[in-house]
């Protein structure tokens, strides 16, 4: 069998195209799915961190508050229950998460508790009073029993608690009763909801889990999945390995989802109820932009080849030679050398398809080029053009190769002391503008070559490259730095204010051999900053 020479070129212009496209599509694409697939799930598996820790800060905050009131004097022994009532009360209006507090008797009564409810009861029944005598009790999240038609309930769905009660003793340790609370578990919603707020501003169509260790309930999630039983590697993981981390995998209903998994471990005494936090995204939203870009480079691939196939079916005598130089030049592309398609002069015909595949490897090198600058766009704060999380991210998967000897990493946790104030009282655009210049101040105040970078609200981070014999000594001096510039009035349209800077110190490899685990560290020094009256510095080995 044999062709005329217009259909070979034709139809080899065609597929040669059409090659040209399906290989730029395919290495393309393959490279923008695993980009894509670890920046979400590096994304998933920190805000999964973030929402466990969180949770068990807020428990052991609570818990701490239940402590320090059993200790006060009018606890211990009081005049009248009145004292006591007057005392719960105020509880309850400071802290609203608390929704029922109780003071109990050592038989199990009720003798006062907010709003009168469940005034007069005995409960010696329950958990809260069983376990409270033993010692301080942290329960797991239950539907309310007793206190079900007593509390007010707008939505009408089962009201669920946590439970945390601990034993009151006298000067001479006699057991004078129990005080029970119990935290609405609406909290946790709250928290999600903070954690996630910026990611929605993102589009990112993230869905929380927390699962309970004991059967592996889903405690928080979608409405038809409360109360279910999940088994999955991603809570395997993290309930074996006590760590965070992500997984592509398949979920019970059959679709594949981007999983970032936390192991709630507790926080400082609270040992932690074992909860995992899971984040998940669908695969086909998280690779969606792949797939039409794949789509977009076929579709022109494909128009471009029809168009070749027909030019060379015209003019199949004339375009032979350059028509081979092209092809030639096609296949050095996609071997993967830089070169351009060669241009031809004296046949227009000619002329036209060497432009036409020129423009073709351009449009297609600058789909790519676009690429990278959505992934740099990513790694960066909309508000303050800094690096951000993700960025910090990227730049410790690679800090044991950019330290040089006899250098070390240290690391300035810092958040600022009075912003919240400025946010409330000017409003959000001012408390933009304060961000962006206290930004502009933490680039003037590092050094070149160090990073700096906002973690969140008013959360930031600066990385430095430190000699190994004075590290704490060179990150004192950038902190003094930062805060006596950060302490500087910030003026805004109509006021100037003043905000503050709590830092905490770590050192790179001195304090731990783990990257991640310096950063949490400097994170925990930035706490013991605040204790000490903010605006100060506190570095890890010295809290």
């Amino acid at each position: 069998m044999s062709f005329h020479l217009r259909t070979i070129f034709a139809l080899s212009s065609a597929v040669l195209i059409s090659l040209i496209s399906l290989l730029l599509s395919w290495t393309i694409g393959n490279r923008a799915s695993d980009e894509i697939e670890r920046q979400i799930g590096s994304s998933l598996k920190e805000t999964s961190y973030h929402m466990a820790e969180k949770l068990d800060y807020f428990m052991w905050s609570r818990a701490a508050e239940i402590d320090i009131i059993s200790k006060l004097k009018d606890m211990k022994s009081p005049d009248t229950t009145d004292d006591i009532q007057m005392m719960l009360d105020q509880l309850k209006i400071s802290f609203p998460v608390f929704t029922w507090v109780g003071y109990l008797d050592p038989q199990g009564n009720v003798i006062a508790s907010t709003d009168g409810i469940l005034k007069g009861a005995n409960i010696d029944k329950r958990p809260v009073y069983l376990e409270g005598r033993k010692g301080r009790f942290i329960g797991d999240v239950h539907e309310a029993v007793l206190l079900a038609k007593l509390l007010p309930n707008p939505t009408g769905e089962p009201l669920q608690f946590v439970d945390i009660s601990t034993p009151i003793y006298d000067q001479s340790l006699e057991l004078k009763g129990v005080l029970a609370a119990h935290l609405s578990w609406e909290w946790a919603n709250e928290v999600k909801a903070s954690i996630l707020a910026p990611l929605v501003e993102k589009k990112h169509s993230y869905e929380v889990f927390i699962i309970s260790k004991n059967g592996n309930t889903v405690l928080l999630g979608p409405k038809d999945m409360i109360g279910k039983t999940l088994d999955l590697q991603s809570l395997y993981d993290a309930q074996t390995s006590g760590g965070n981390g992500w997984r592509m995998e398949i979920w019970p209903d059959g679709e594949r989802y981007l999983t970032g998994y936390a192991y709630g471990d507790g926080y400082q005494n609270y040992p932690g109820l074992g909860w995992t936090v899971i984040i998940r995204e669908p695969a086909k939203v998280s690779f969606a932009p792949v797939e039409e870009m794949k789509q977009h480079i076929l579709v022109t691939g494909i128009v471009s080849a029809l168009i070749f196939a027909f030019f060379s079916w015209l003019i199949a005598n004339l375009i032979a030679r350059p028509l081979k130089l092209i092809a030639e030049t096609a296949d050095r592309l996609r071997n993967g050398e830089k070169v351009q398609i060669p241009s031809h002069k004296g046949i227009k015909d000619v002329e036209v398809l060497s432009s036409s595949l020129h423009n073709l490897i351009t449009n297609l090198t600058e789909t790519e080029t676009a690429l990278d600058q959505m992934e740099l766009h990513a790694q960066h704060d909309k508000l303050t053009g800094l690096p951000n999380r993700m960025a910090v991210d990227a730049y410790l998967d690679h800090a044991r190769s950019v330290v040089h000897k006899g250098k070390v990493l240290t690391f300035l946790y810092m958040d600022l002391d009075g912003f919240k104030a400025v946010n409330d009282q000017y409003g959000h655009l001012a408390g933009d503008t304060l961000l962006k210049t206290v930004a502009l101040r933490l680039r003037n105040c590092v050094r070149e070559g160090d990073i700096v970078a906002r973690l969140g609200g008013d959360e930031f981070i600066a990385i430095l490259h430190t000699s190994i014999n004075h590290a704490i000594d060179e990150g004192t001096a950038i902190a003094n730095r930062i805060i006596l510039s950060l302490n500087e009035p910030i003026e805004l349209e109509g006021a100037v204010v003043s905000v503050g800077c709590s830092i905490g110190g770590a050192v790179w490899p001195n304090d731990h051999e783990e990257i991640i685990e310096v950063m949490r560290l400097a994170d925990e020094a930035l706490y013991a900053s605040k204790r000490k009256g903010k605006n100060c510095l506190t570095f890890y080995l010295s809290q």
